[in-house]
């Protein structure tokens, strides 16, 4: 399963379909992707995260902690706008520009992270994952469907989300440094989160940004890159929730270890390996990740440090966990780990019950990974 450096989608147009690869066959993987959207947008109680509040409003929900949360909303368009869904994507986008866009204050142009289902704010102040979701959604739906009339005019309200989020005037903040070019946990703060960090959308933001910060989208895709491989453990693989700047854990409201927010790194280094292809370290972390879960099954995850030592705390998000480690396969060098954690996801059905939300969120994108149906539209 060698792919050679530069051979990613973005080059060749030829989206792996590791199920496939793996012995599927195409009815079955087919199938797997739409009961998977079932699951998600459908109507079945237990596994729905999709509900509408109105004919043209959407949303979807936390059903952990009943809110509505942009990195939800943003998760959602991107889902639809990858599934070819405009009119659930124009919802959830209906949804997140009413209730969520902040047009005066401190967080001017940005997106209030929680809500209440009826759109009532939780919090005024934005979550960067959130920003850089809607913007590439945004994108990939202007080359899709085309721009239409605001706030439908995708393209233009992409450009305007990424300019603010690298011009924020004081007395806000903007959601990246403009020094190490590193995307922060919160405008507020001078730390990161290495699960924010999406160098295979920064690549495609410097195609399609206003043209003054392209170059600085070029850059952040680099820094980034180099940013995820110091803040792996060079053993295990593993990552803290929250990071400095040198790629050390932050410890700070105990978010210094492996845990929830963490598990979307091996996501993230498989999805940009697909799409380009064009840093090998990541094939060696996807392989310590995977390695390093390889004798462990789901229902013992848990919260670890970095170096790989257990909490007694327990996962609260194990079907998440195996989707992401699952999707690292598409960087992946060893056969036999890569196999084993598409096969485990491959053989765990969506989750039910309140927690569902998180794990299906990271379940779905891993099934459109991992079937060649999570792409770039140009």
């Amino acid at each position: 399963m060698t792919v050679s450096m530069n051979q990613g989608a973005y080059y060749t147009g030829h989206y792996r379909n590791l199920f496939a690869e793996y012995g599927y066959n195409e009815e079955e993987i087919a199938k797997k992707v739409q009961d998977t959207w079932d699951a998600l947008f459908g109507d079945h109680e237990a596994t729905k995260i999709y509900y509408e509040l109105s004919e043209d409003k959407g949303y979807l929900l936390d059903t952990g902690n009943l809110d509505v949360r942009s990195e939800g909303m943003s998760y959602g368009m991107m889902m639809a706008v990858q599934y070819d869904r405009q009119d659930i994507f124009d919802k959830l986008w209906n949804w997140t520009y009413s209730f969520m866009y902040m047009t005066e204050g401190l967080h001017k142009g940005y997106f209030a992270w929680s809500c209440q289902p009826d759109g009532t704010r939780n919090a005024q102040g934005p979550a960067p994952d959130g920003e850089e979701y809607f913007a590439l959604a945004l994108f990939f739906a202007s080359k899709r469907w085309g721009d239409r009339e605001a706030p439908y005019n995708y393209s233009q309200q992409a450009k305007d989300i990424l300019h603010t989020c690298l011009h924020q005037q004081p007395p806000g903040f903007p959601m990246w440094n403009p020094d190490n070019k590193l995307i922060k946990f919160v405008p507020e703060v001078e730390f990161s989160d290495p699960s924010y960090h999406l160098p295979h959308f920064y690549e495609l933001f410097a195609l399609w940004a206003y043209e003054e910060d392209r170059n600085f989208w070029k850059e952040a895709a680099q820094a980034s890159r180099d940013y995820i491989d110091i803040s792996c453990h060079p053993v295990t693989g593993l990552a803290a929730e929250y990071a400095h700047y040198d790629g050390t854990p932050n410890h700070i409201r105990g978010f210094g270890h492996f845990f929830s927010d963490s598990y979307r790194v091996a996501a993230n280094i498989g999805l940009d390996y697909a799409w380009f292809g064009v840093d090998p370290r990541q094939r060696d972390i996807a392989d310590r990740i995977q390695a390093f879960f390889a004798d462990k099954q789901p229902d013992d995850y848990s919260r670890y440090t970095i170096e790989g030592e257990p909490f007694e705390e327990k996962s609260l998000h194990p079907v998440g966990l195996l989707a992401t480690n699952a999707q690292a396969s598409l960087a992946a060098s060893n056969e036999a780990t890569a196999k084993a954690a598409v096969e485990l996801l491959w053989n765990t059905p969506v989750r039910t019950g309140e927690r569902r939300y998180y794990d299906n969120c990271l379940y779905m994108f891993a099934i459109l990974a991992l079937s060649g149906n999570y792409r770039i539209y140009l």
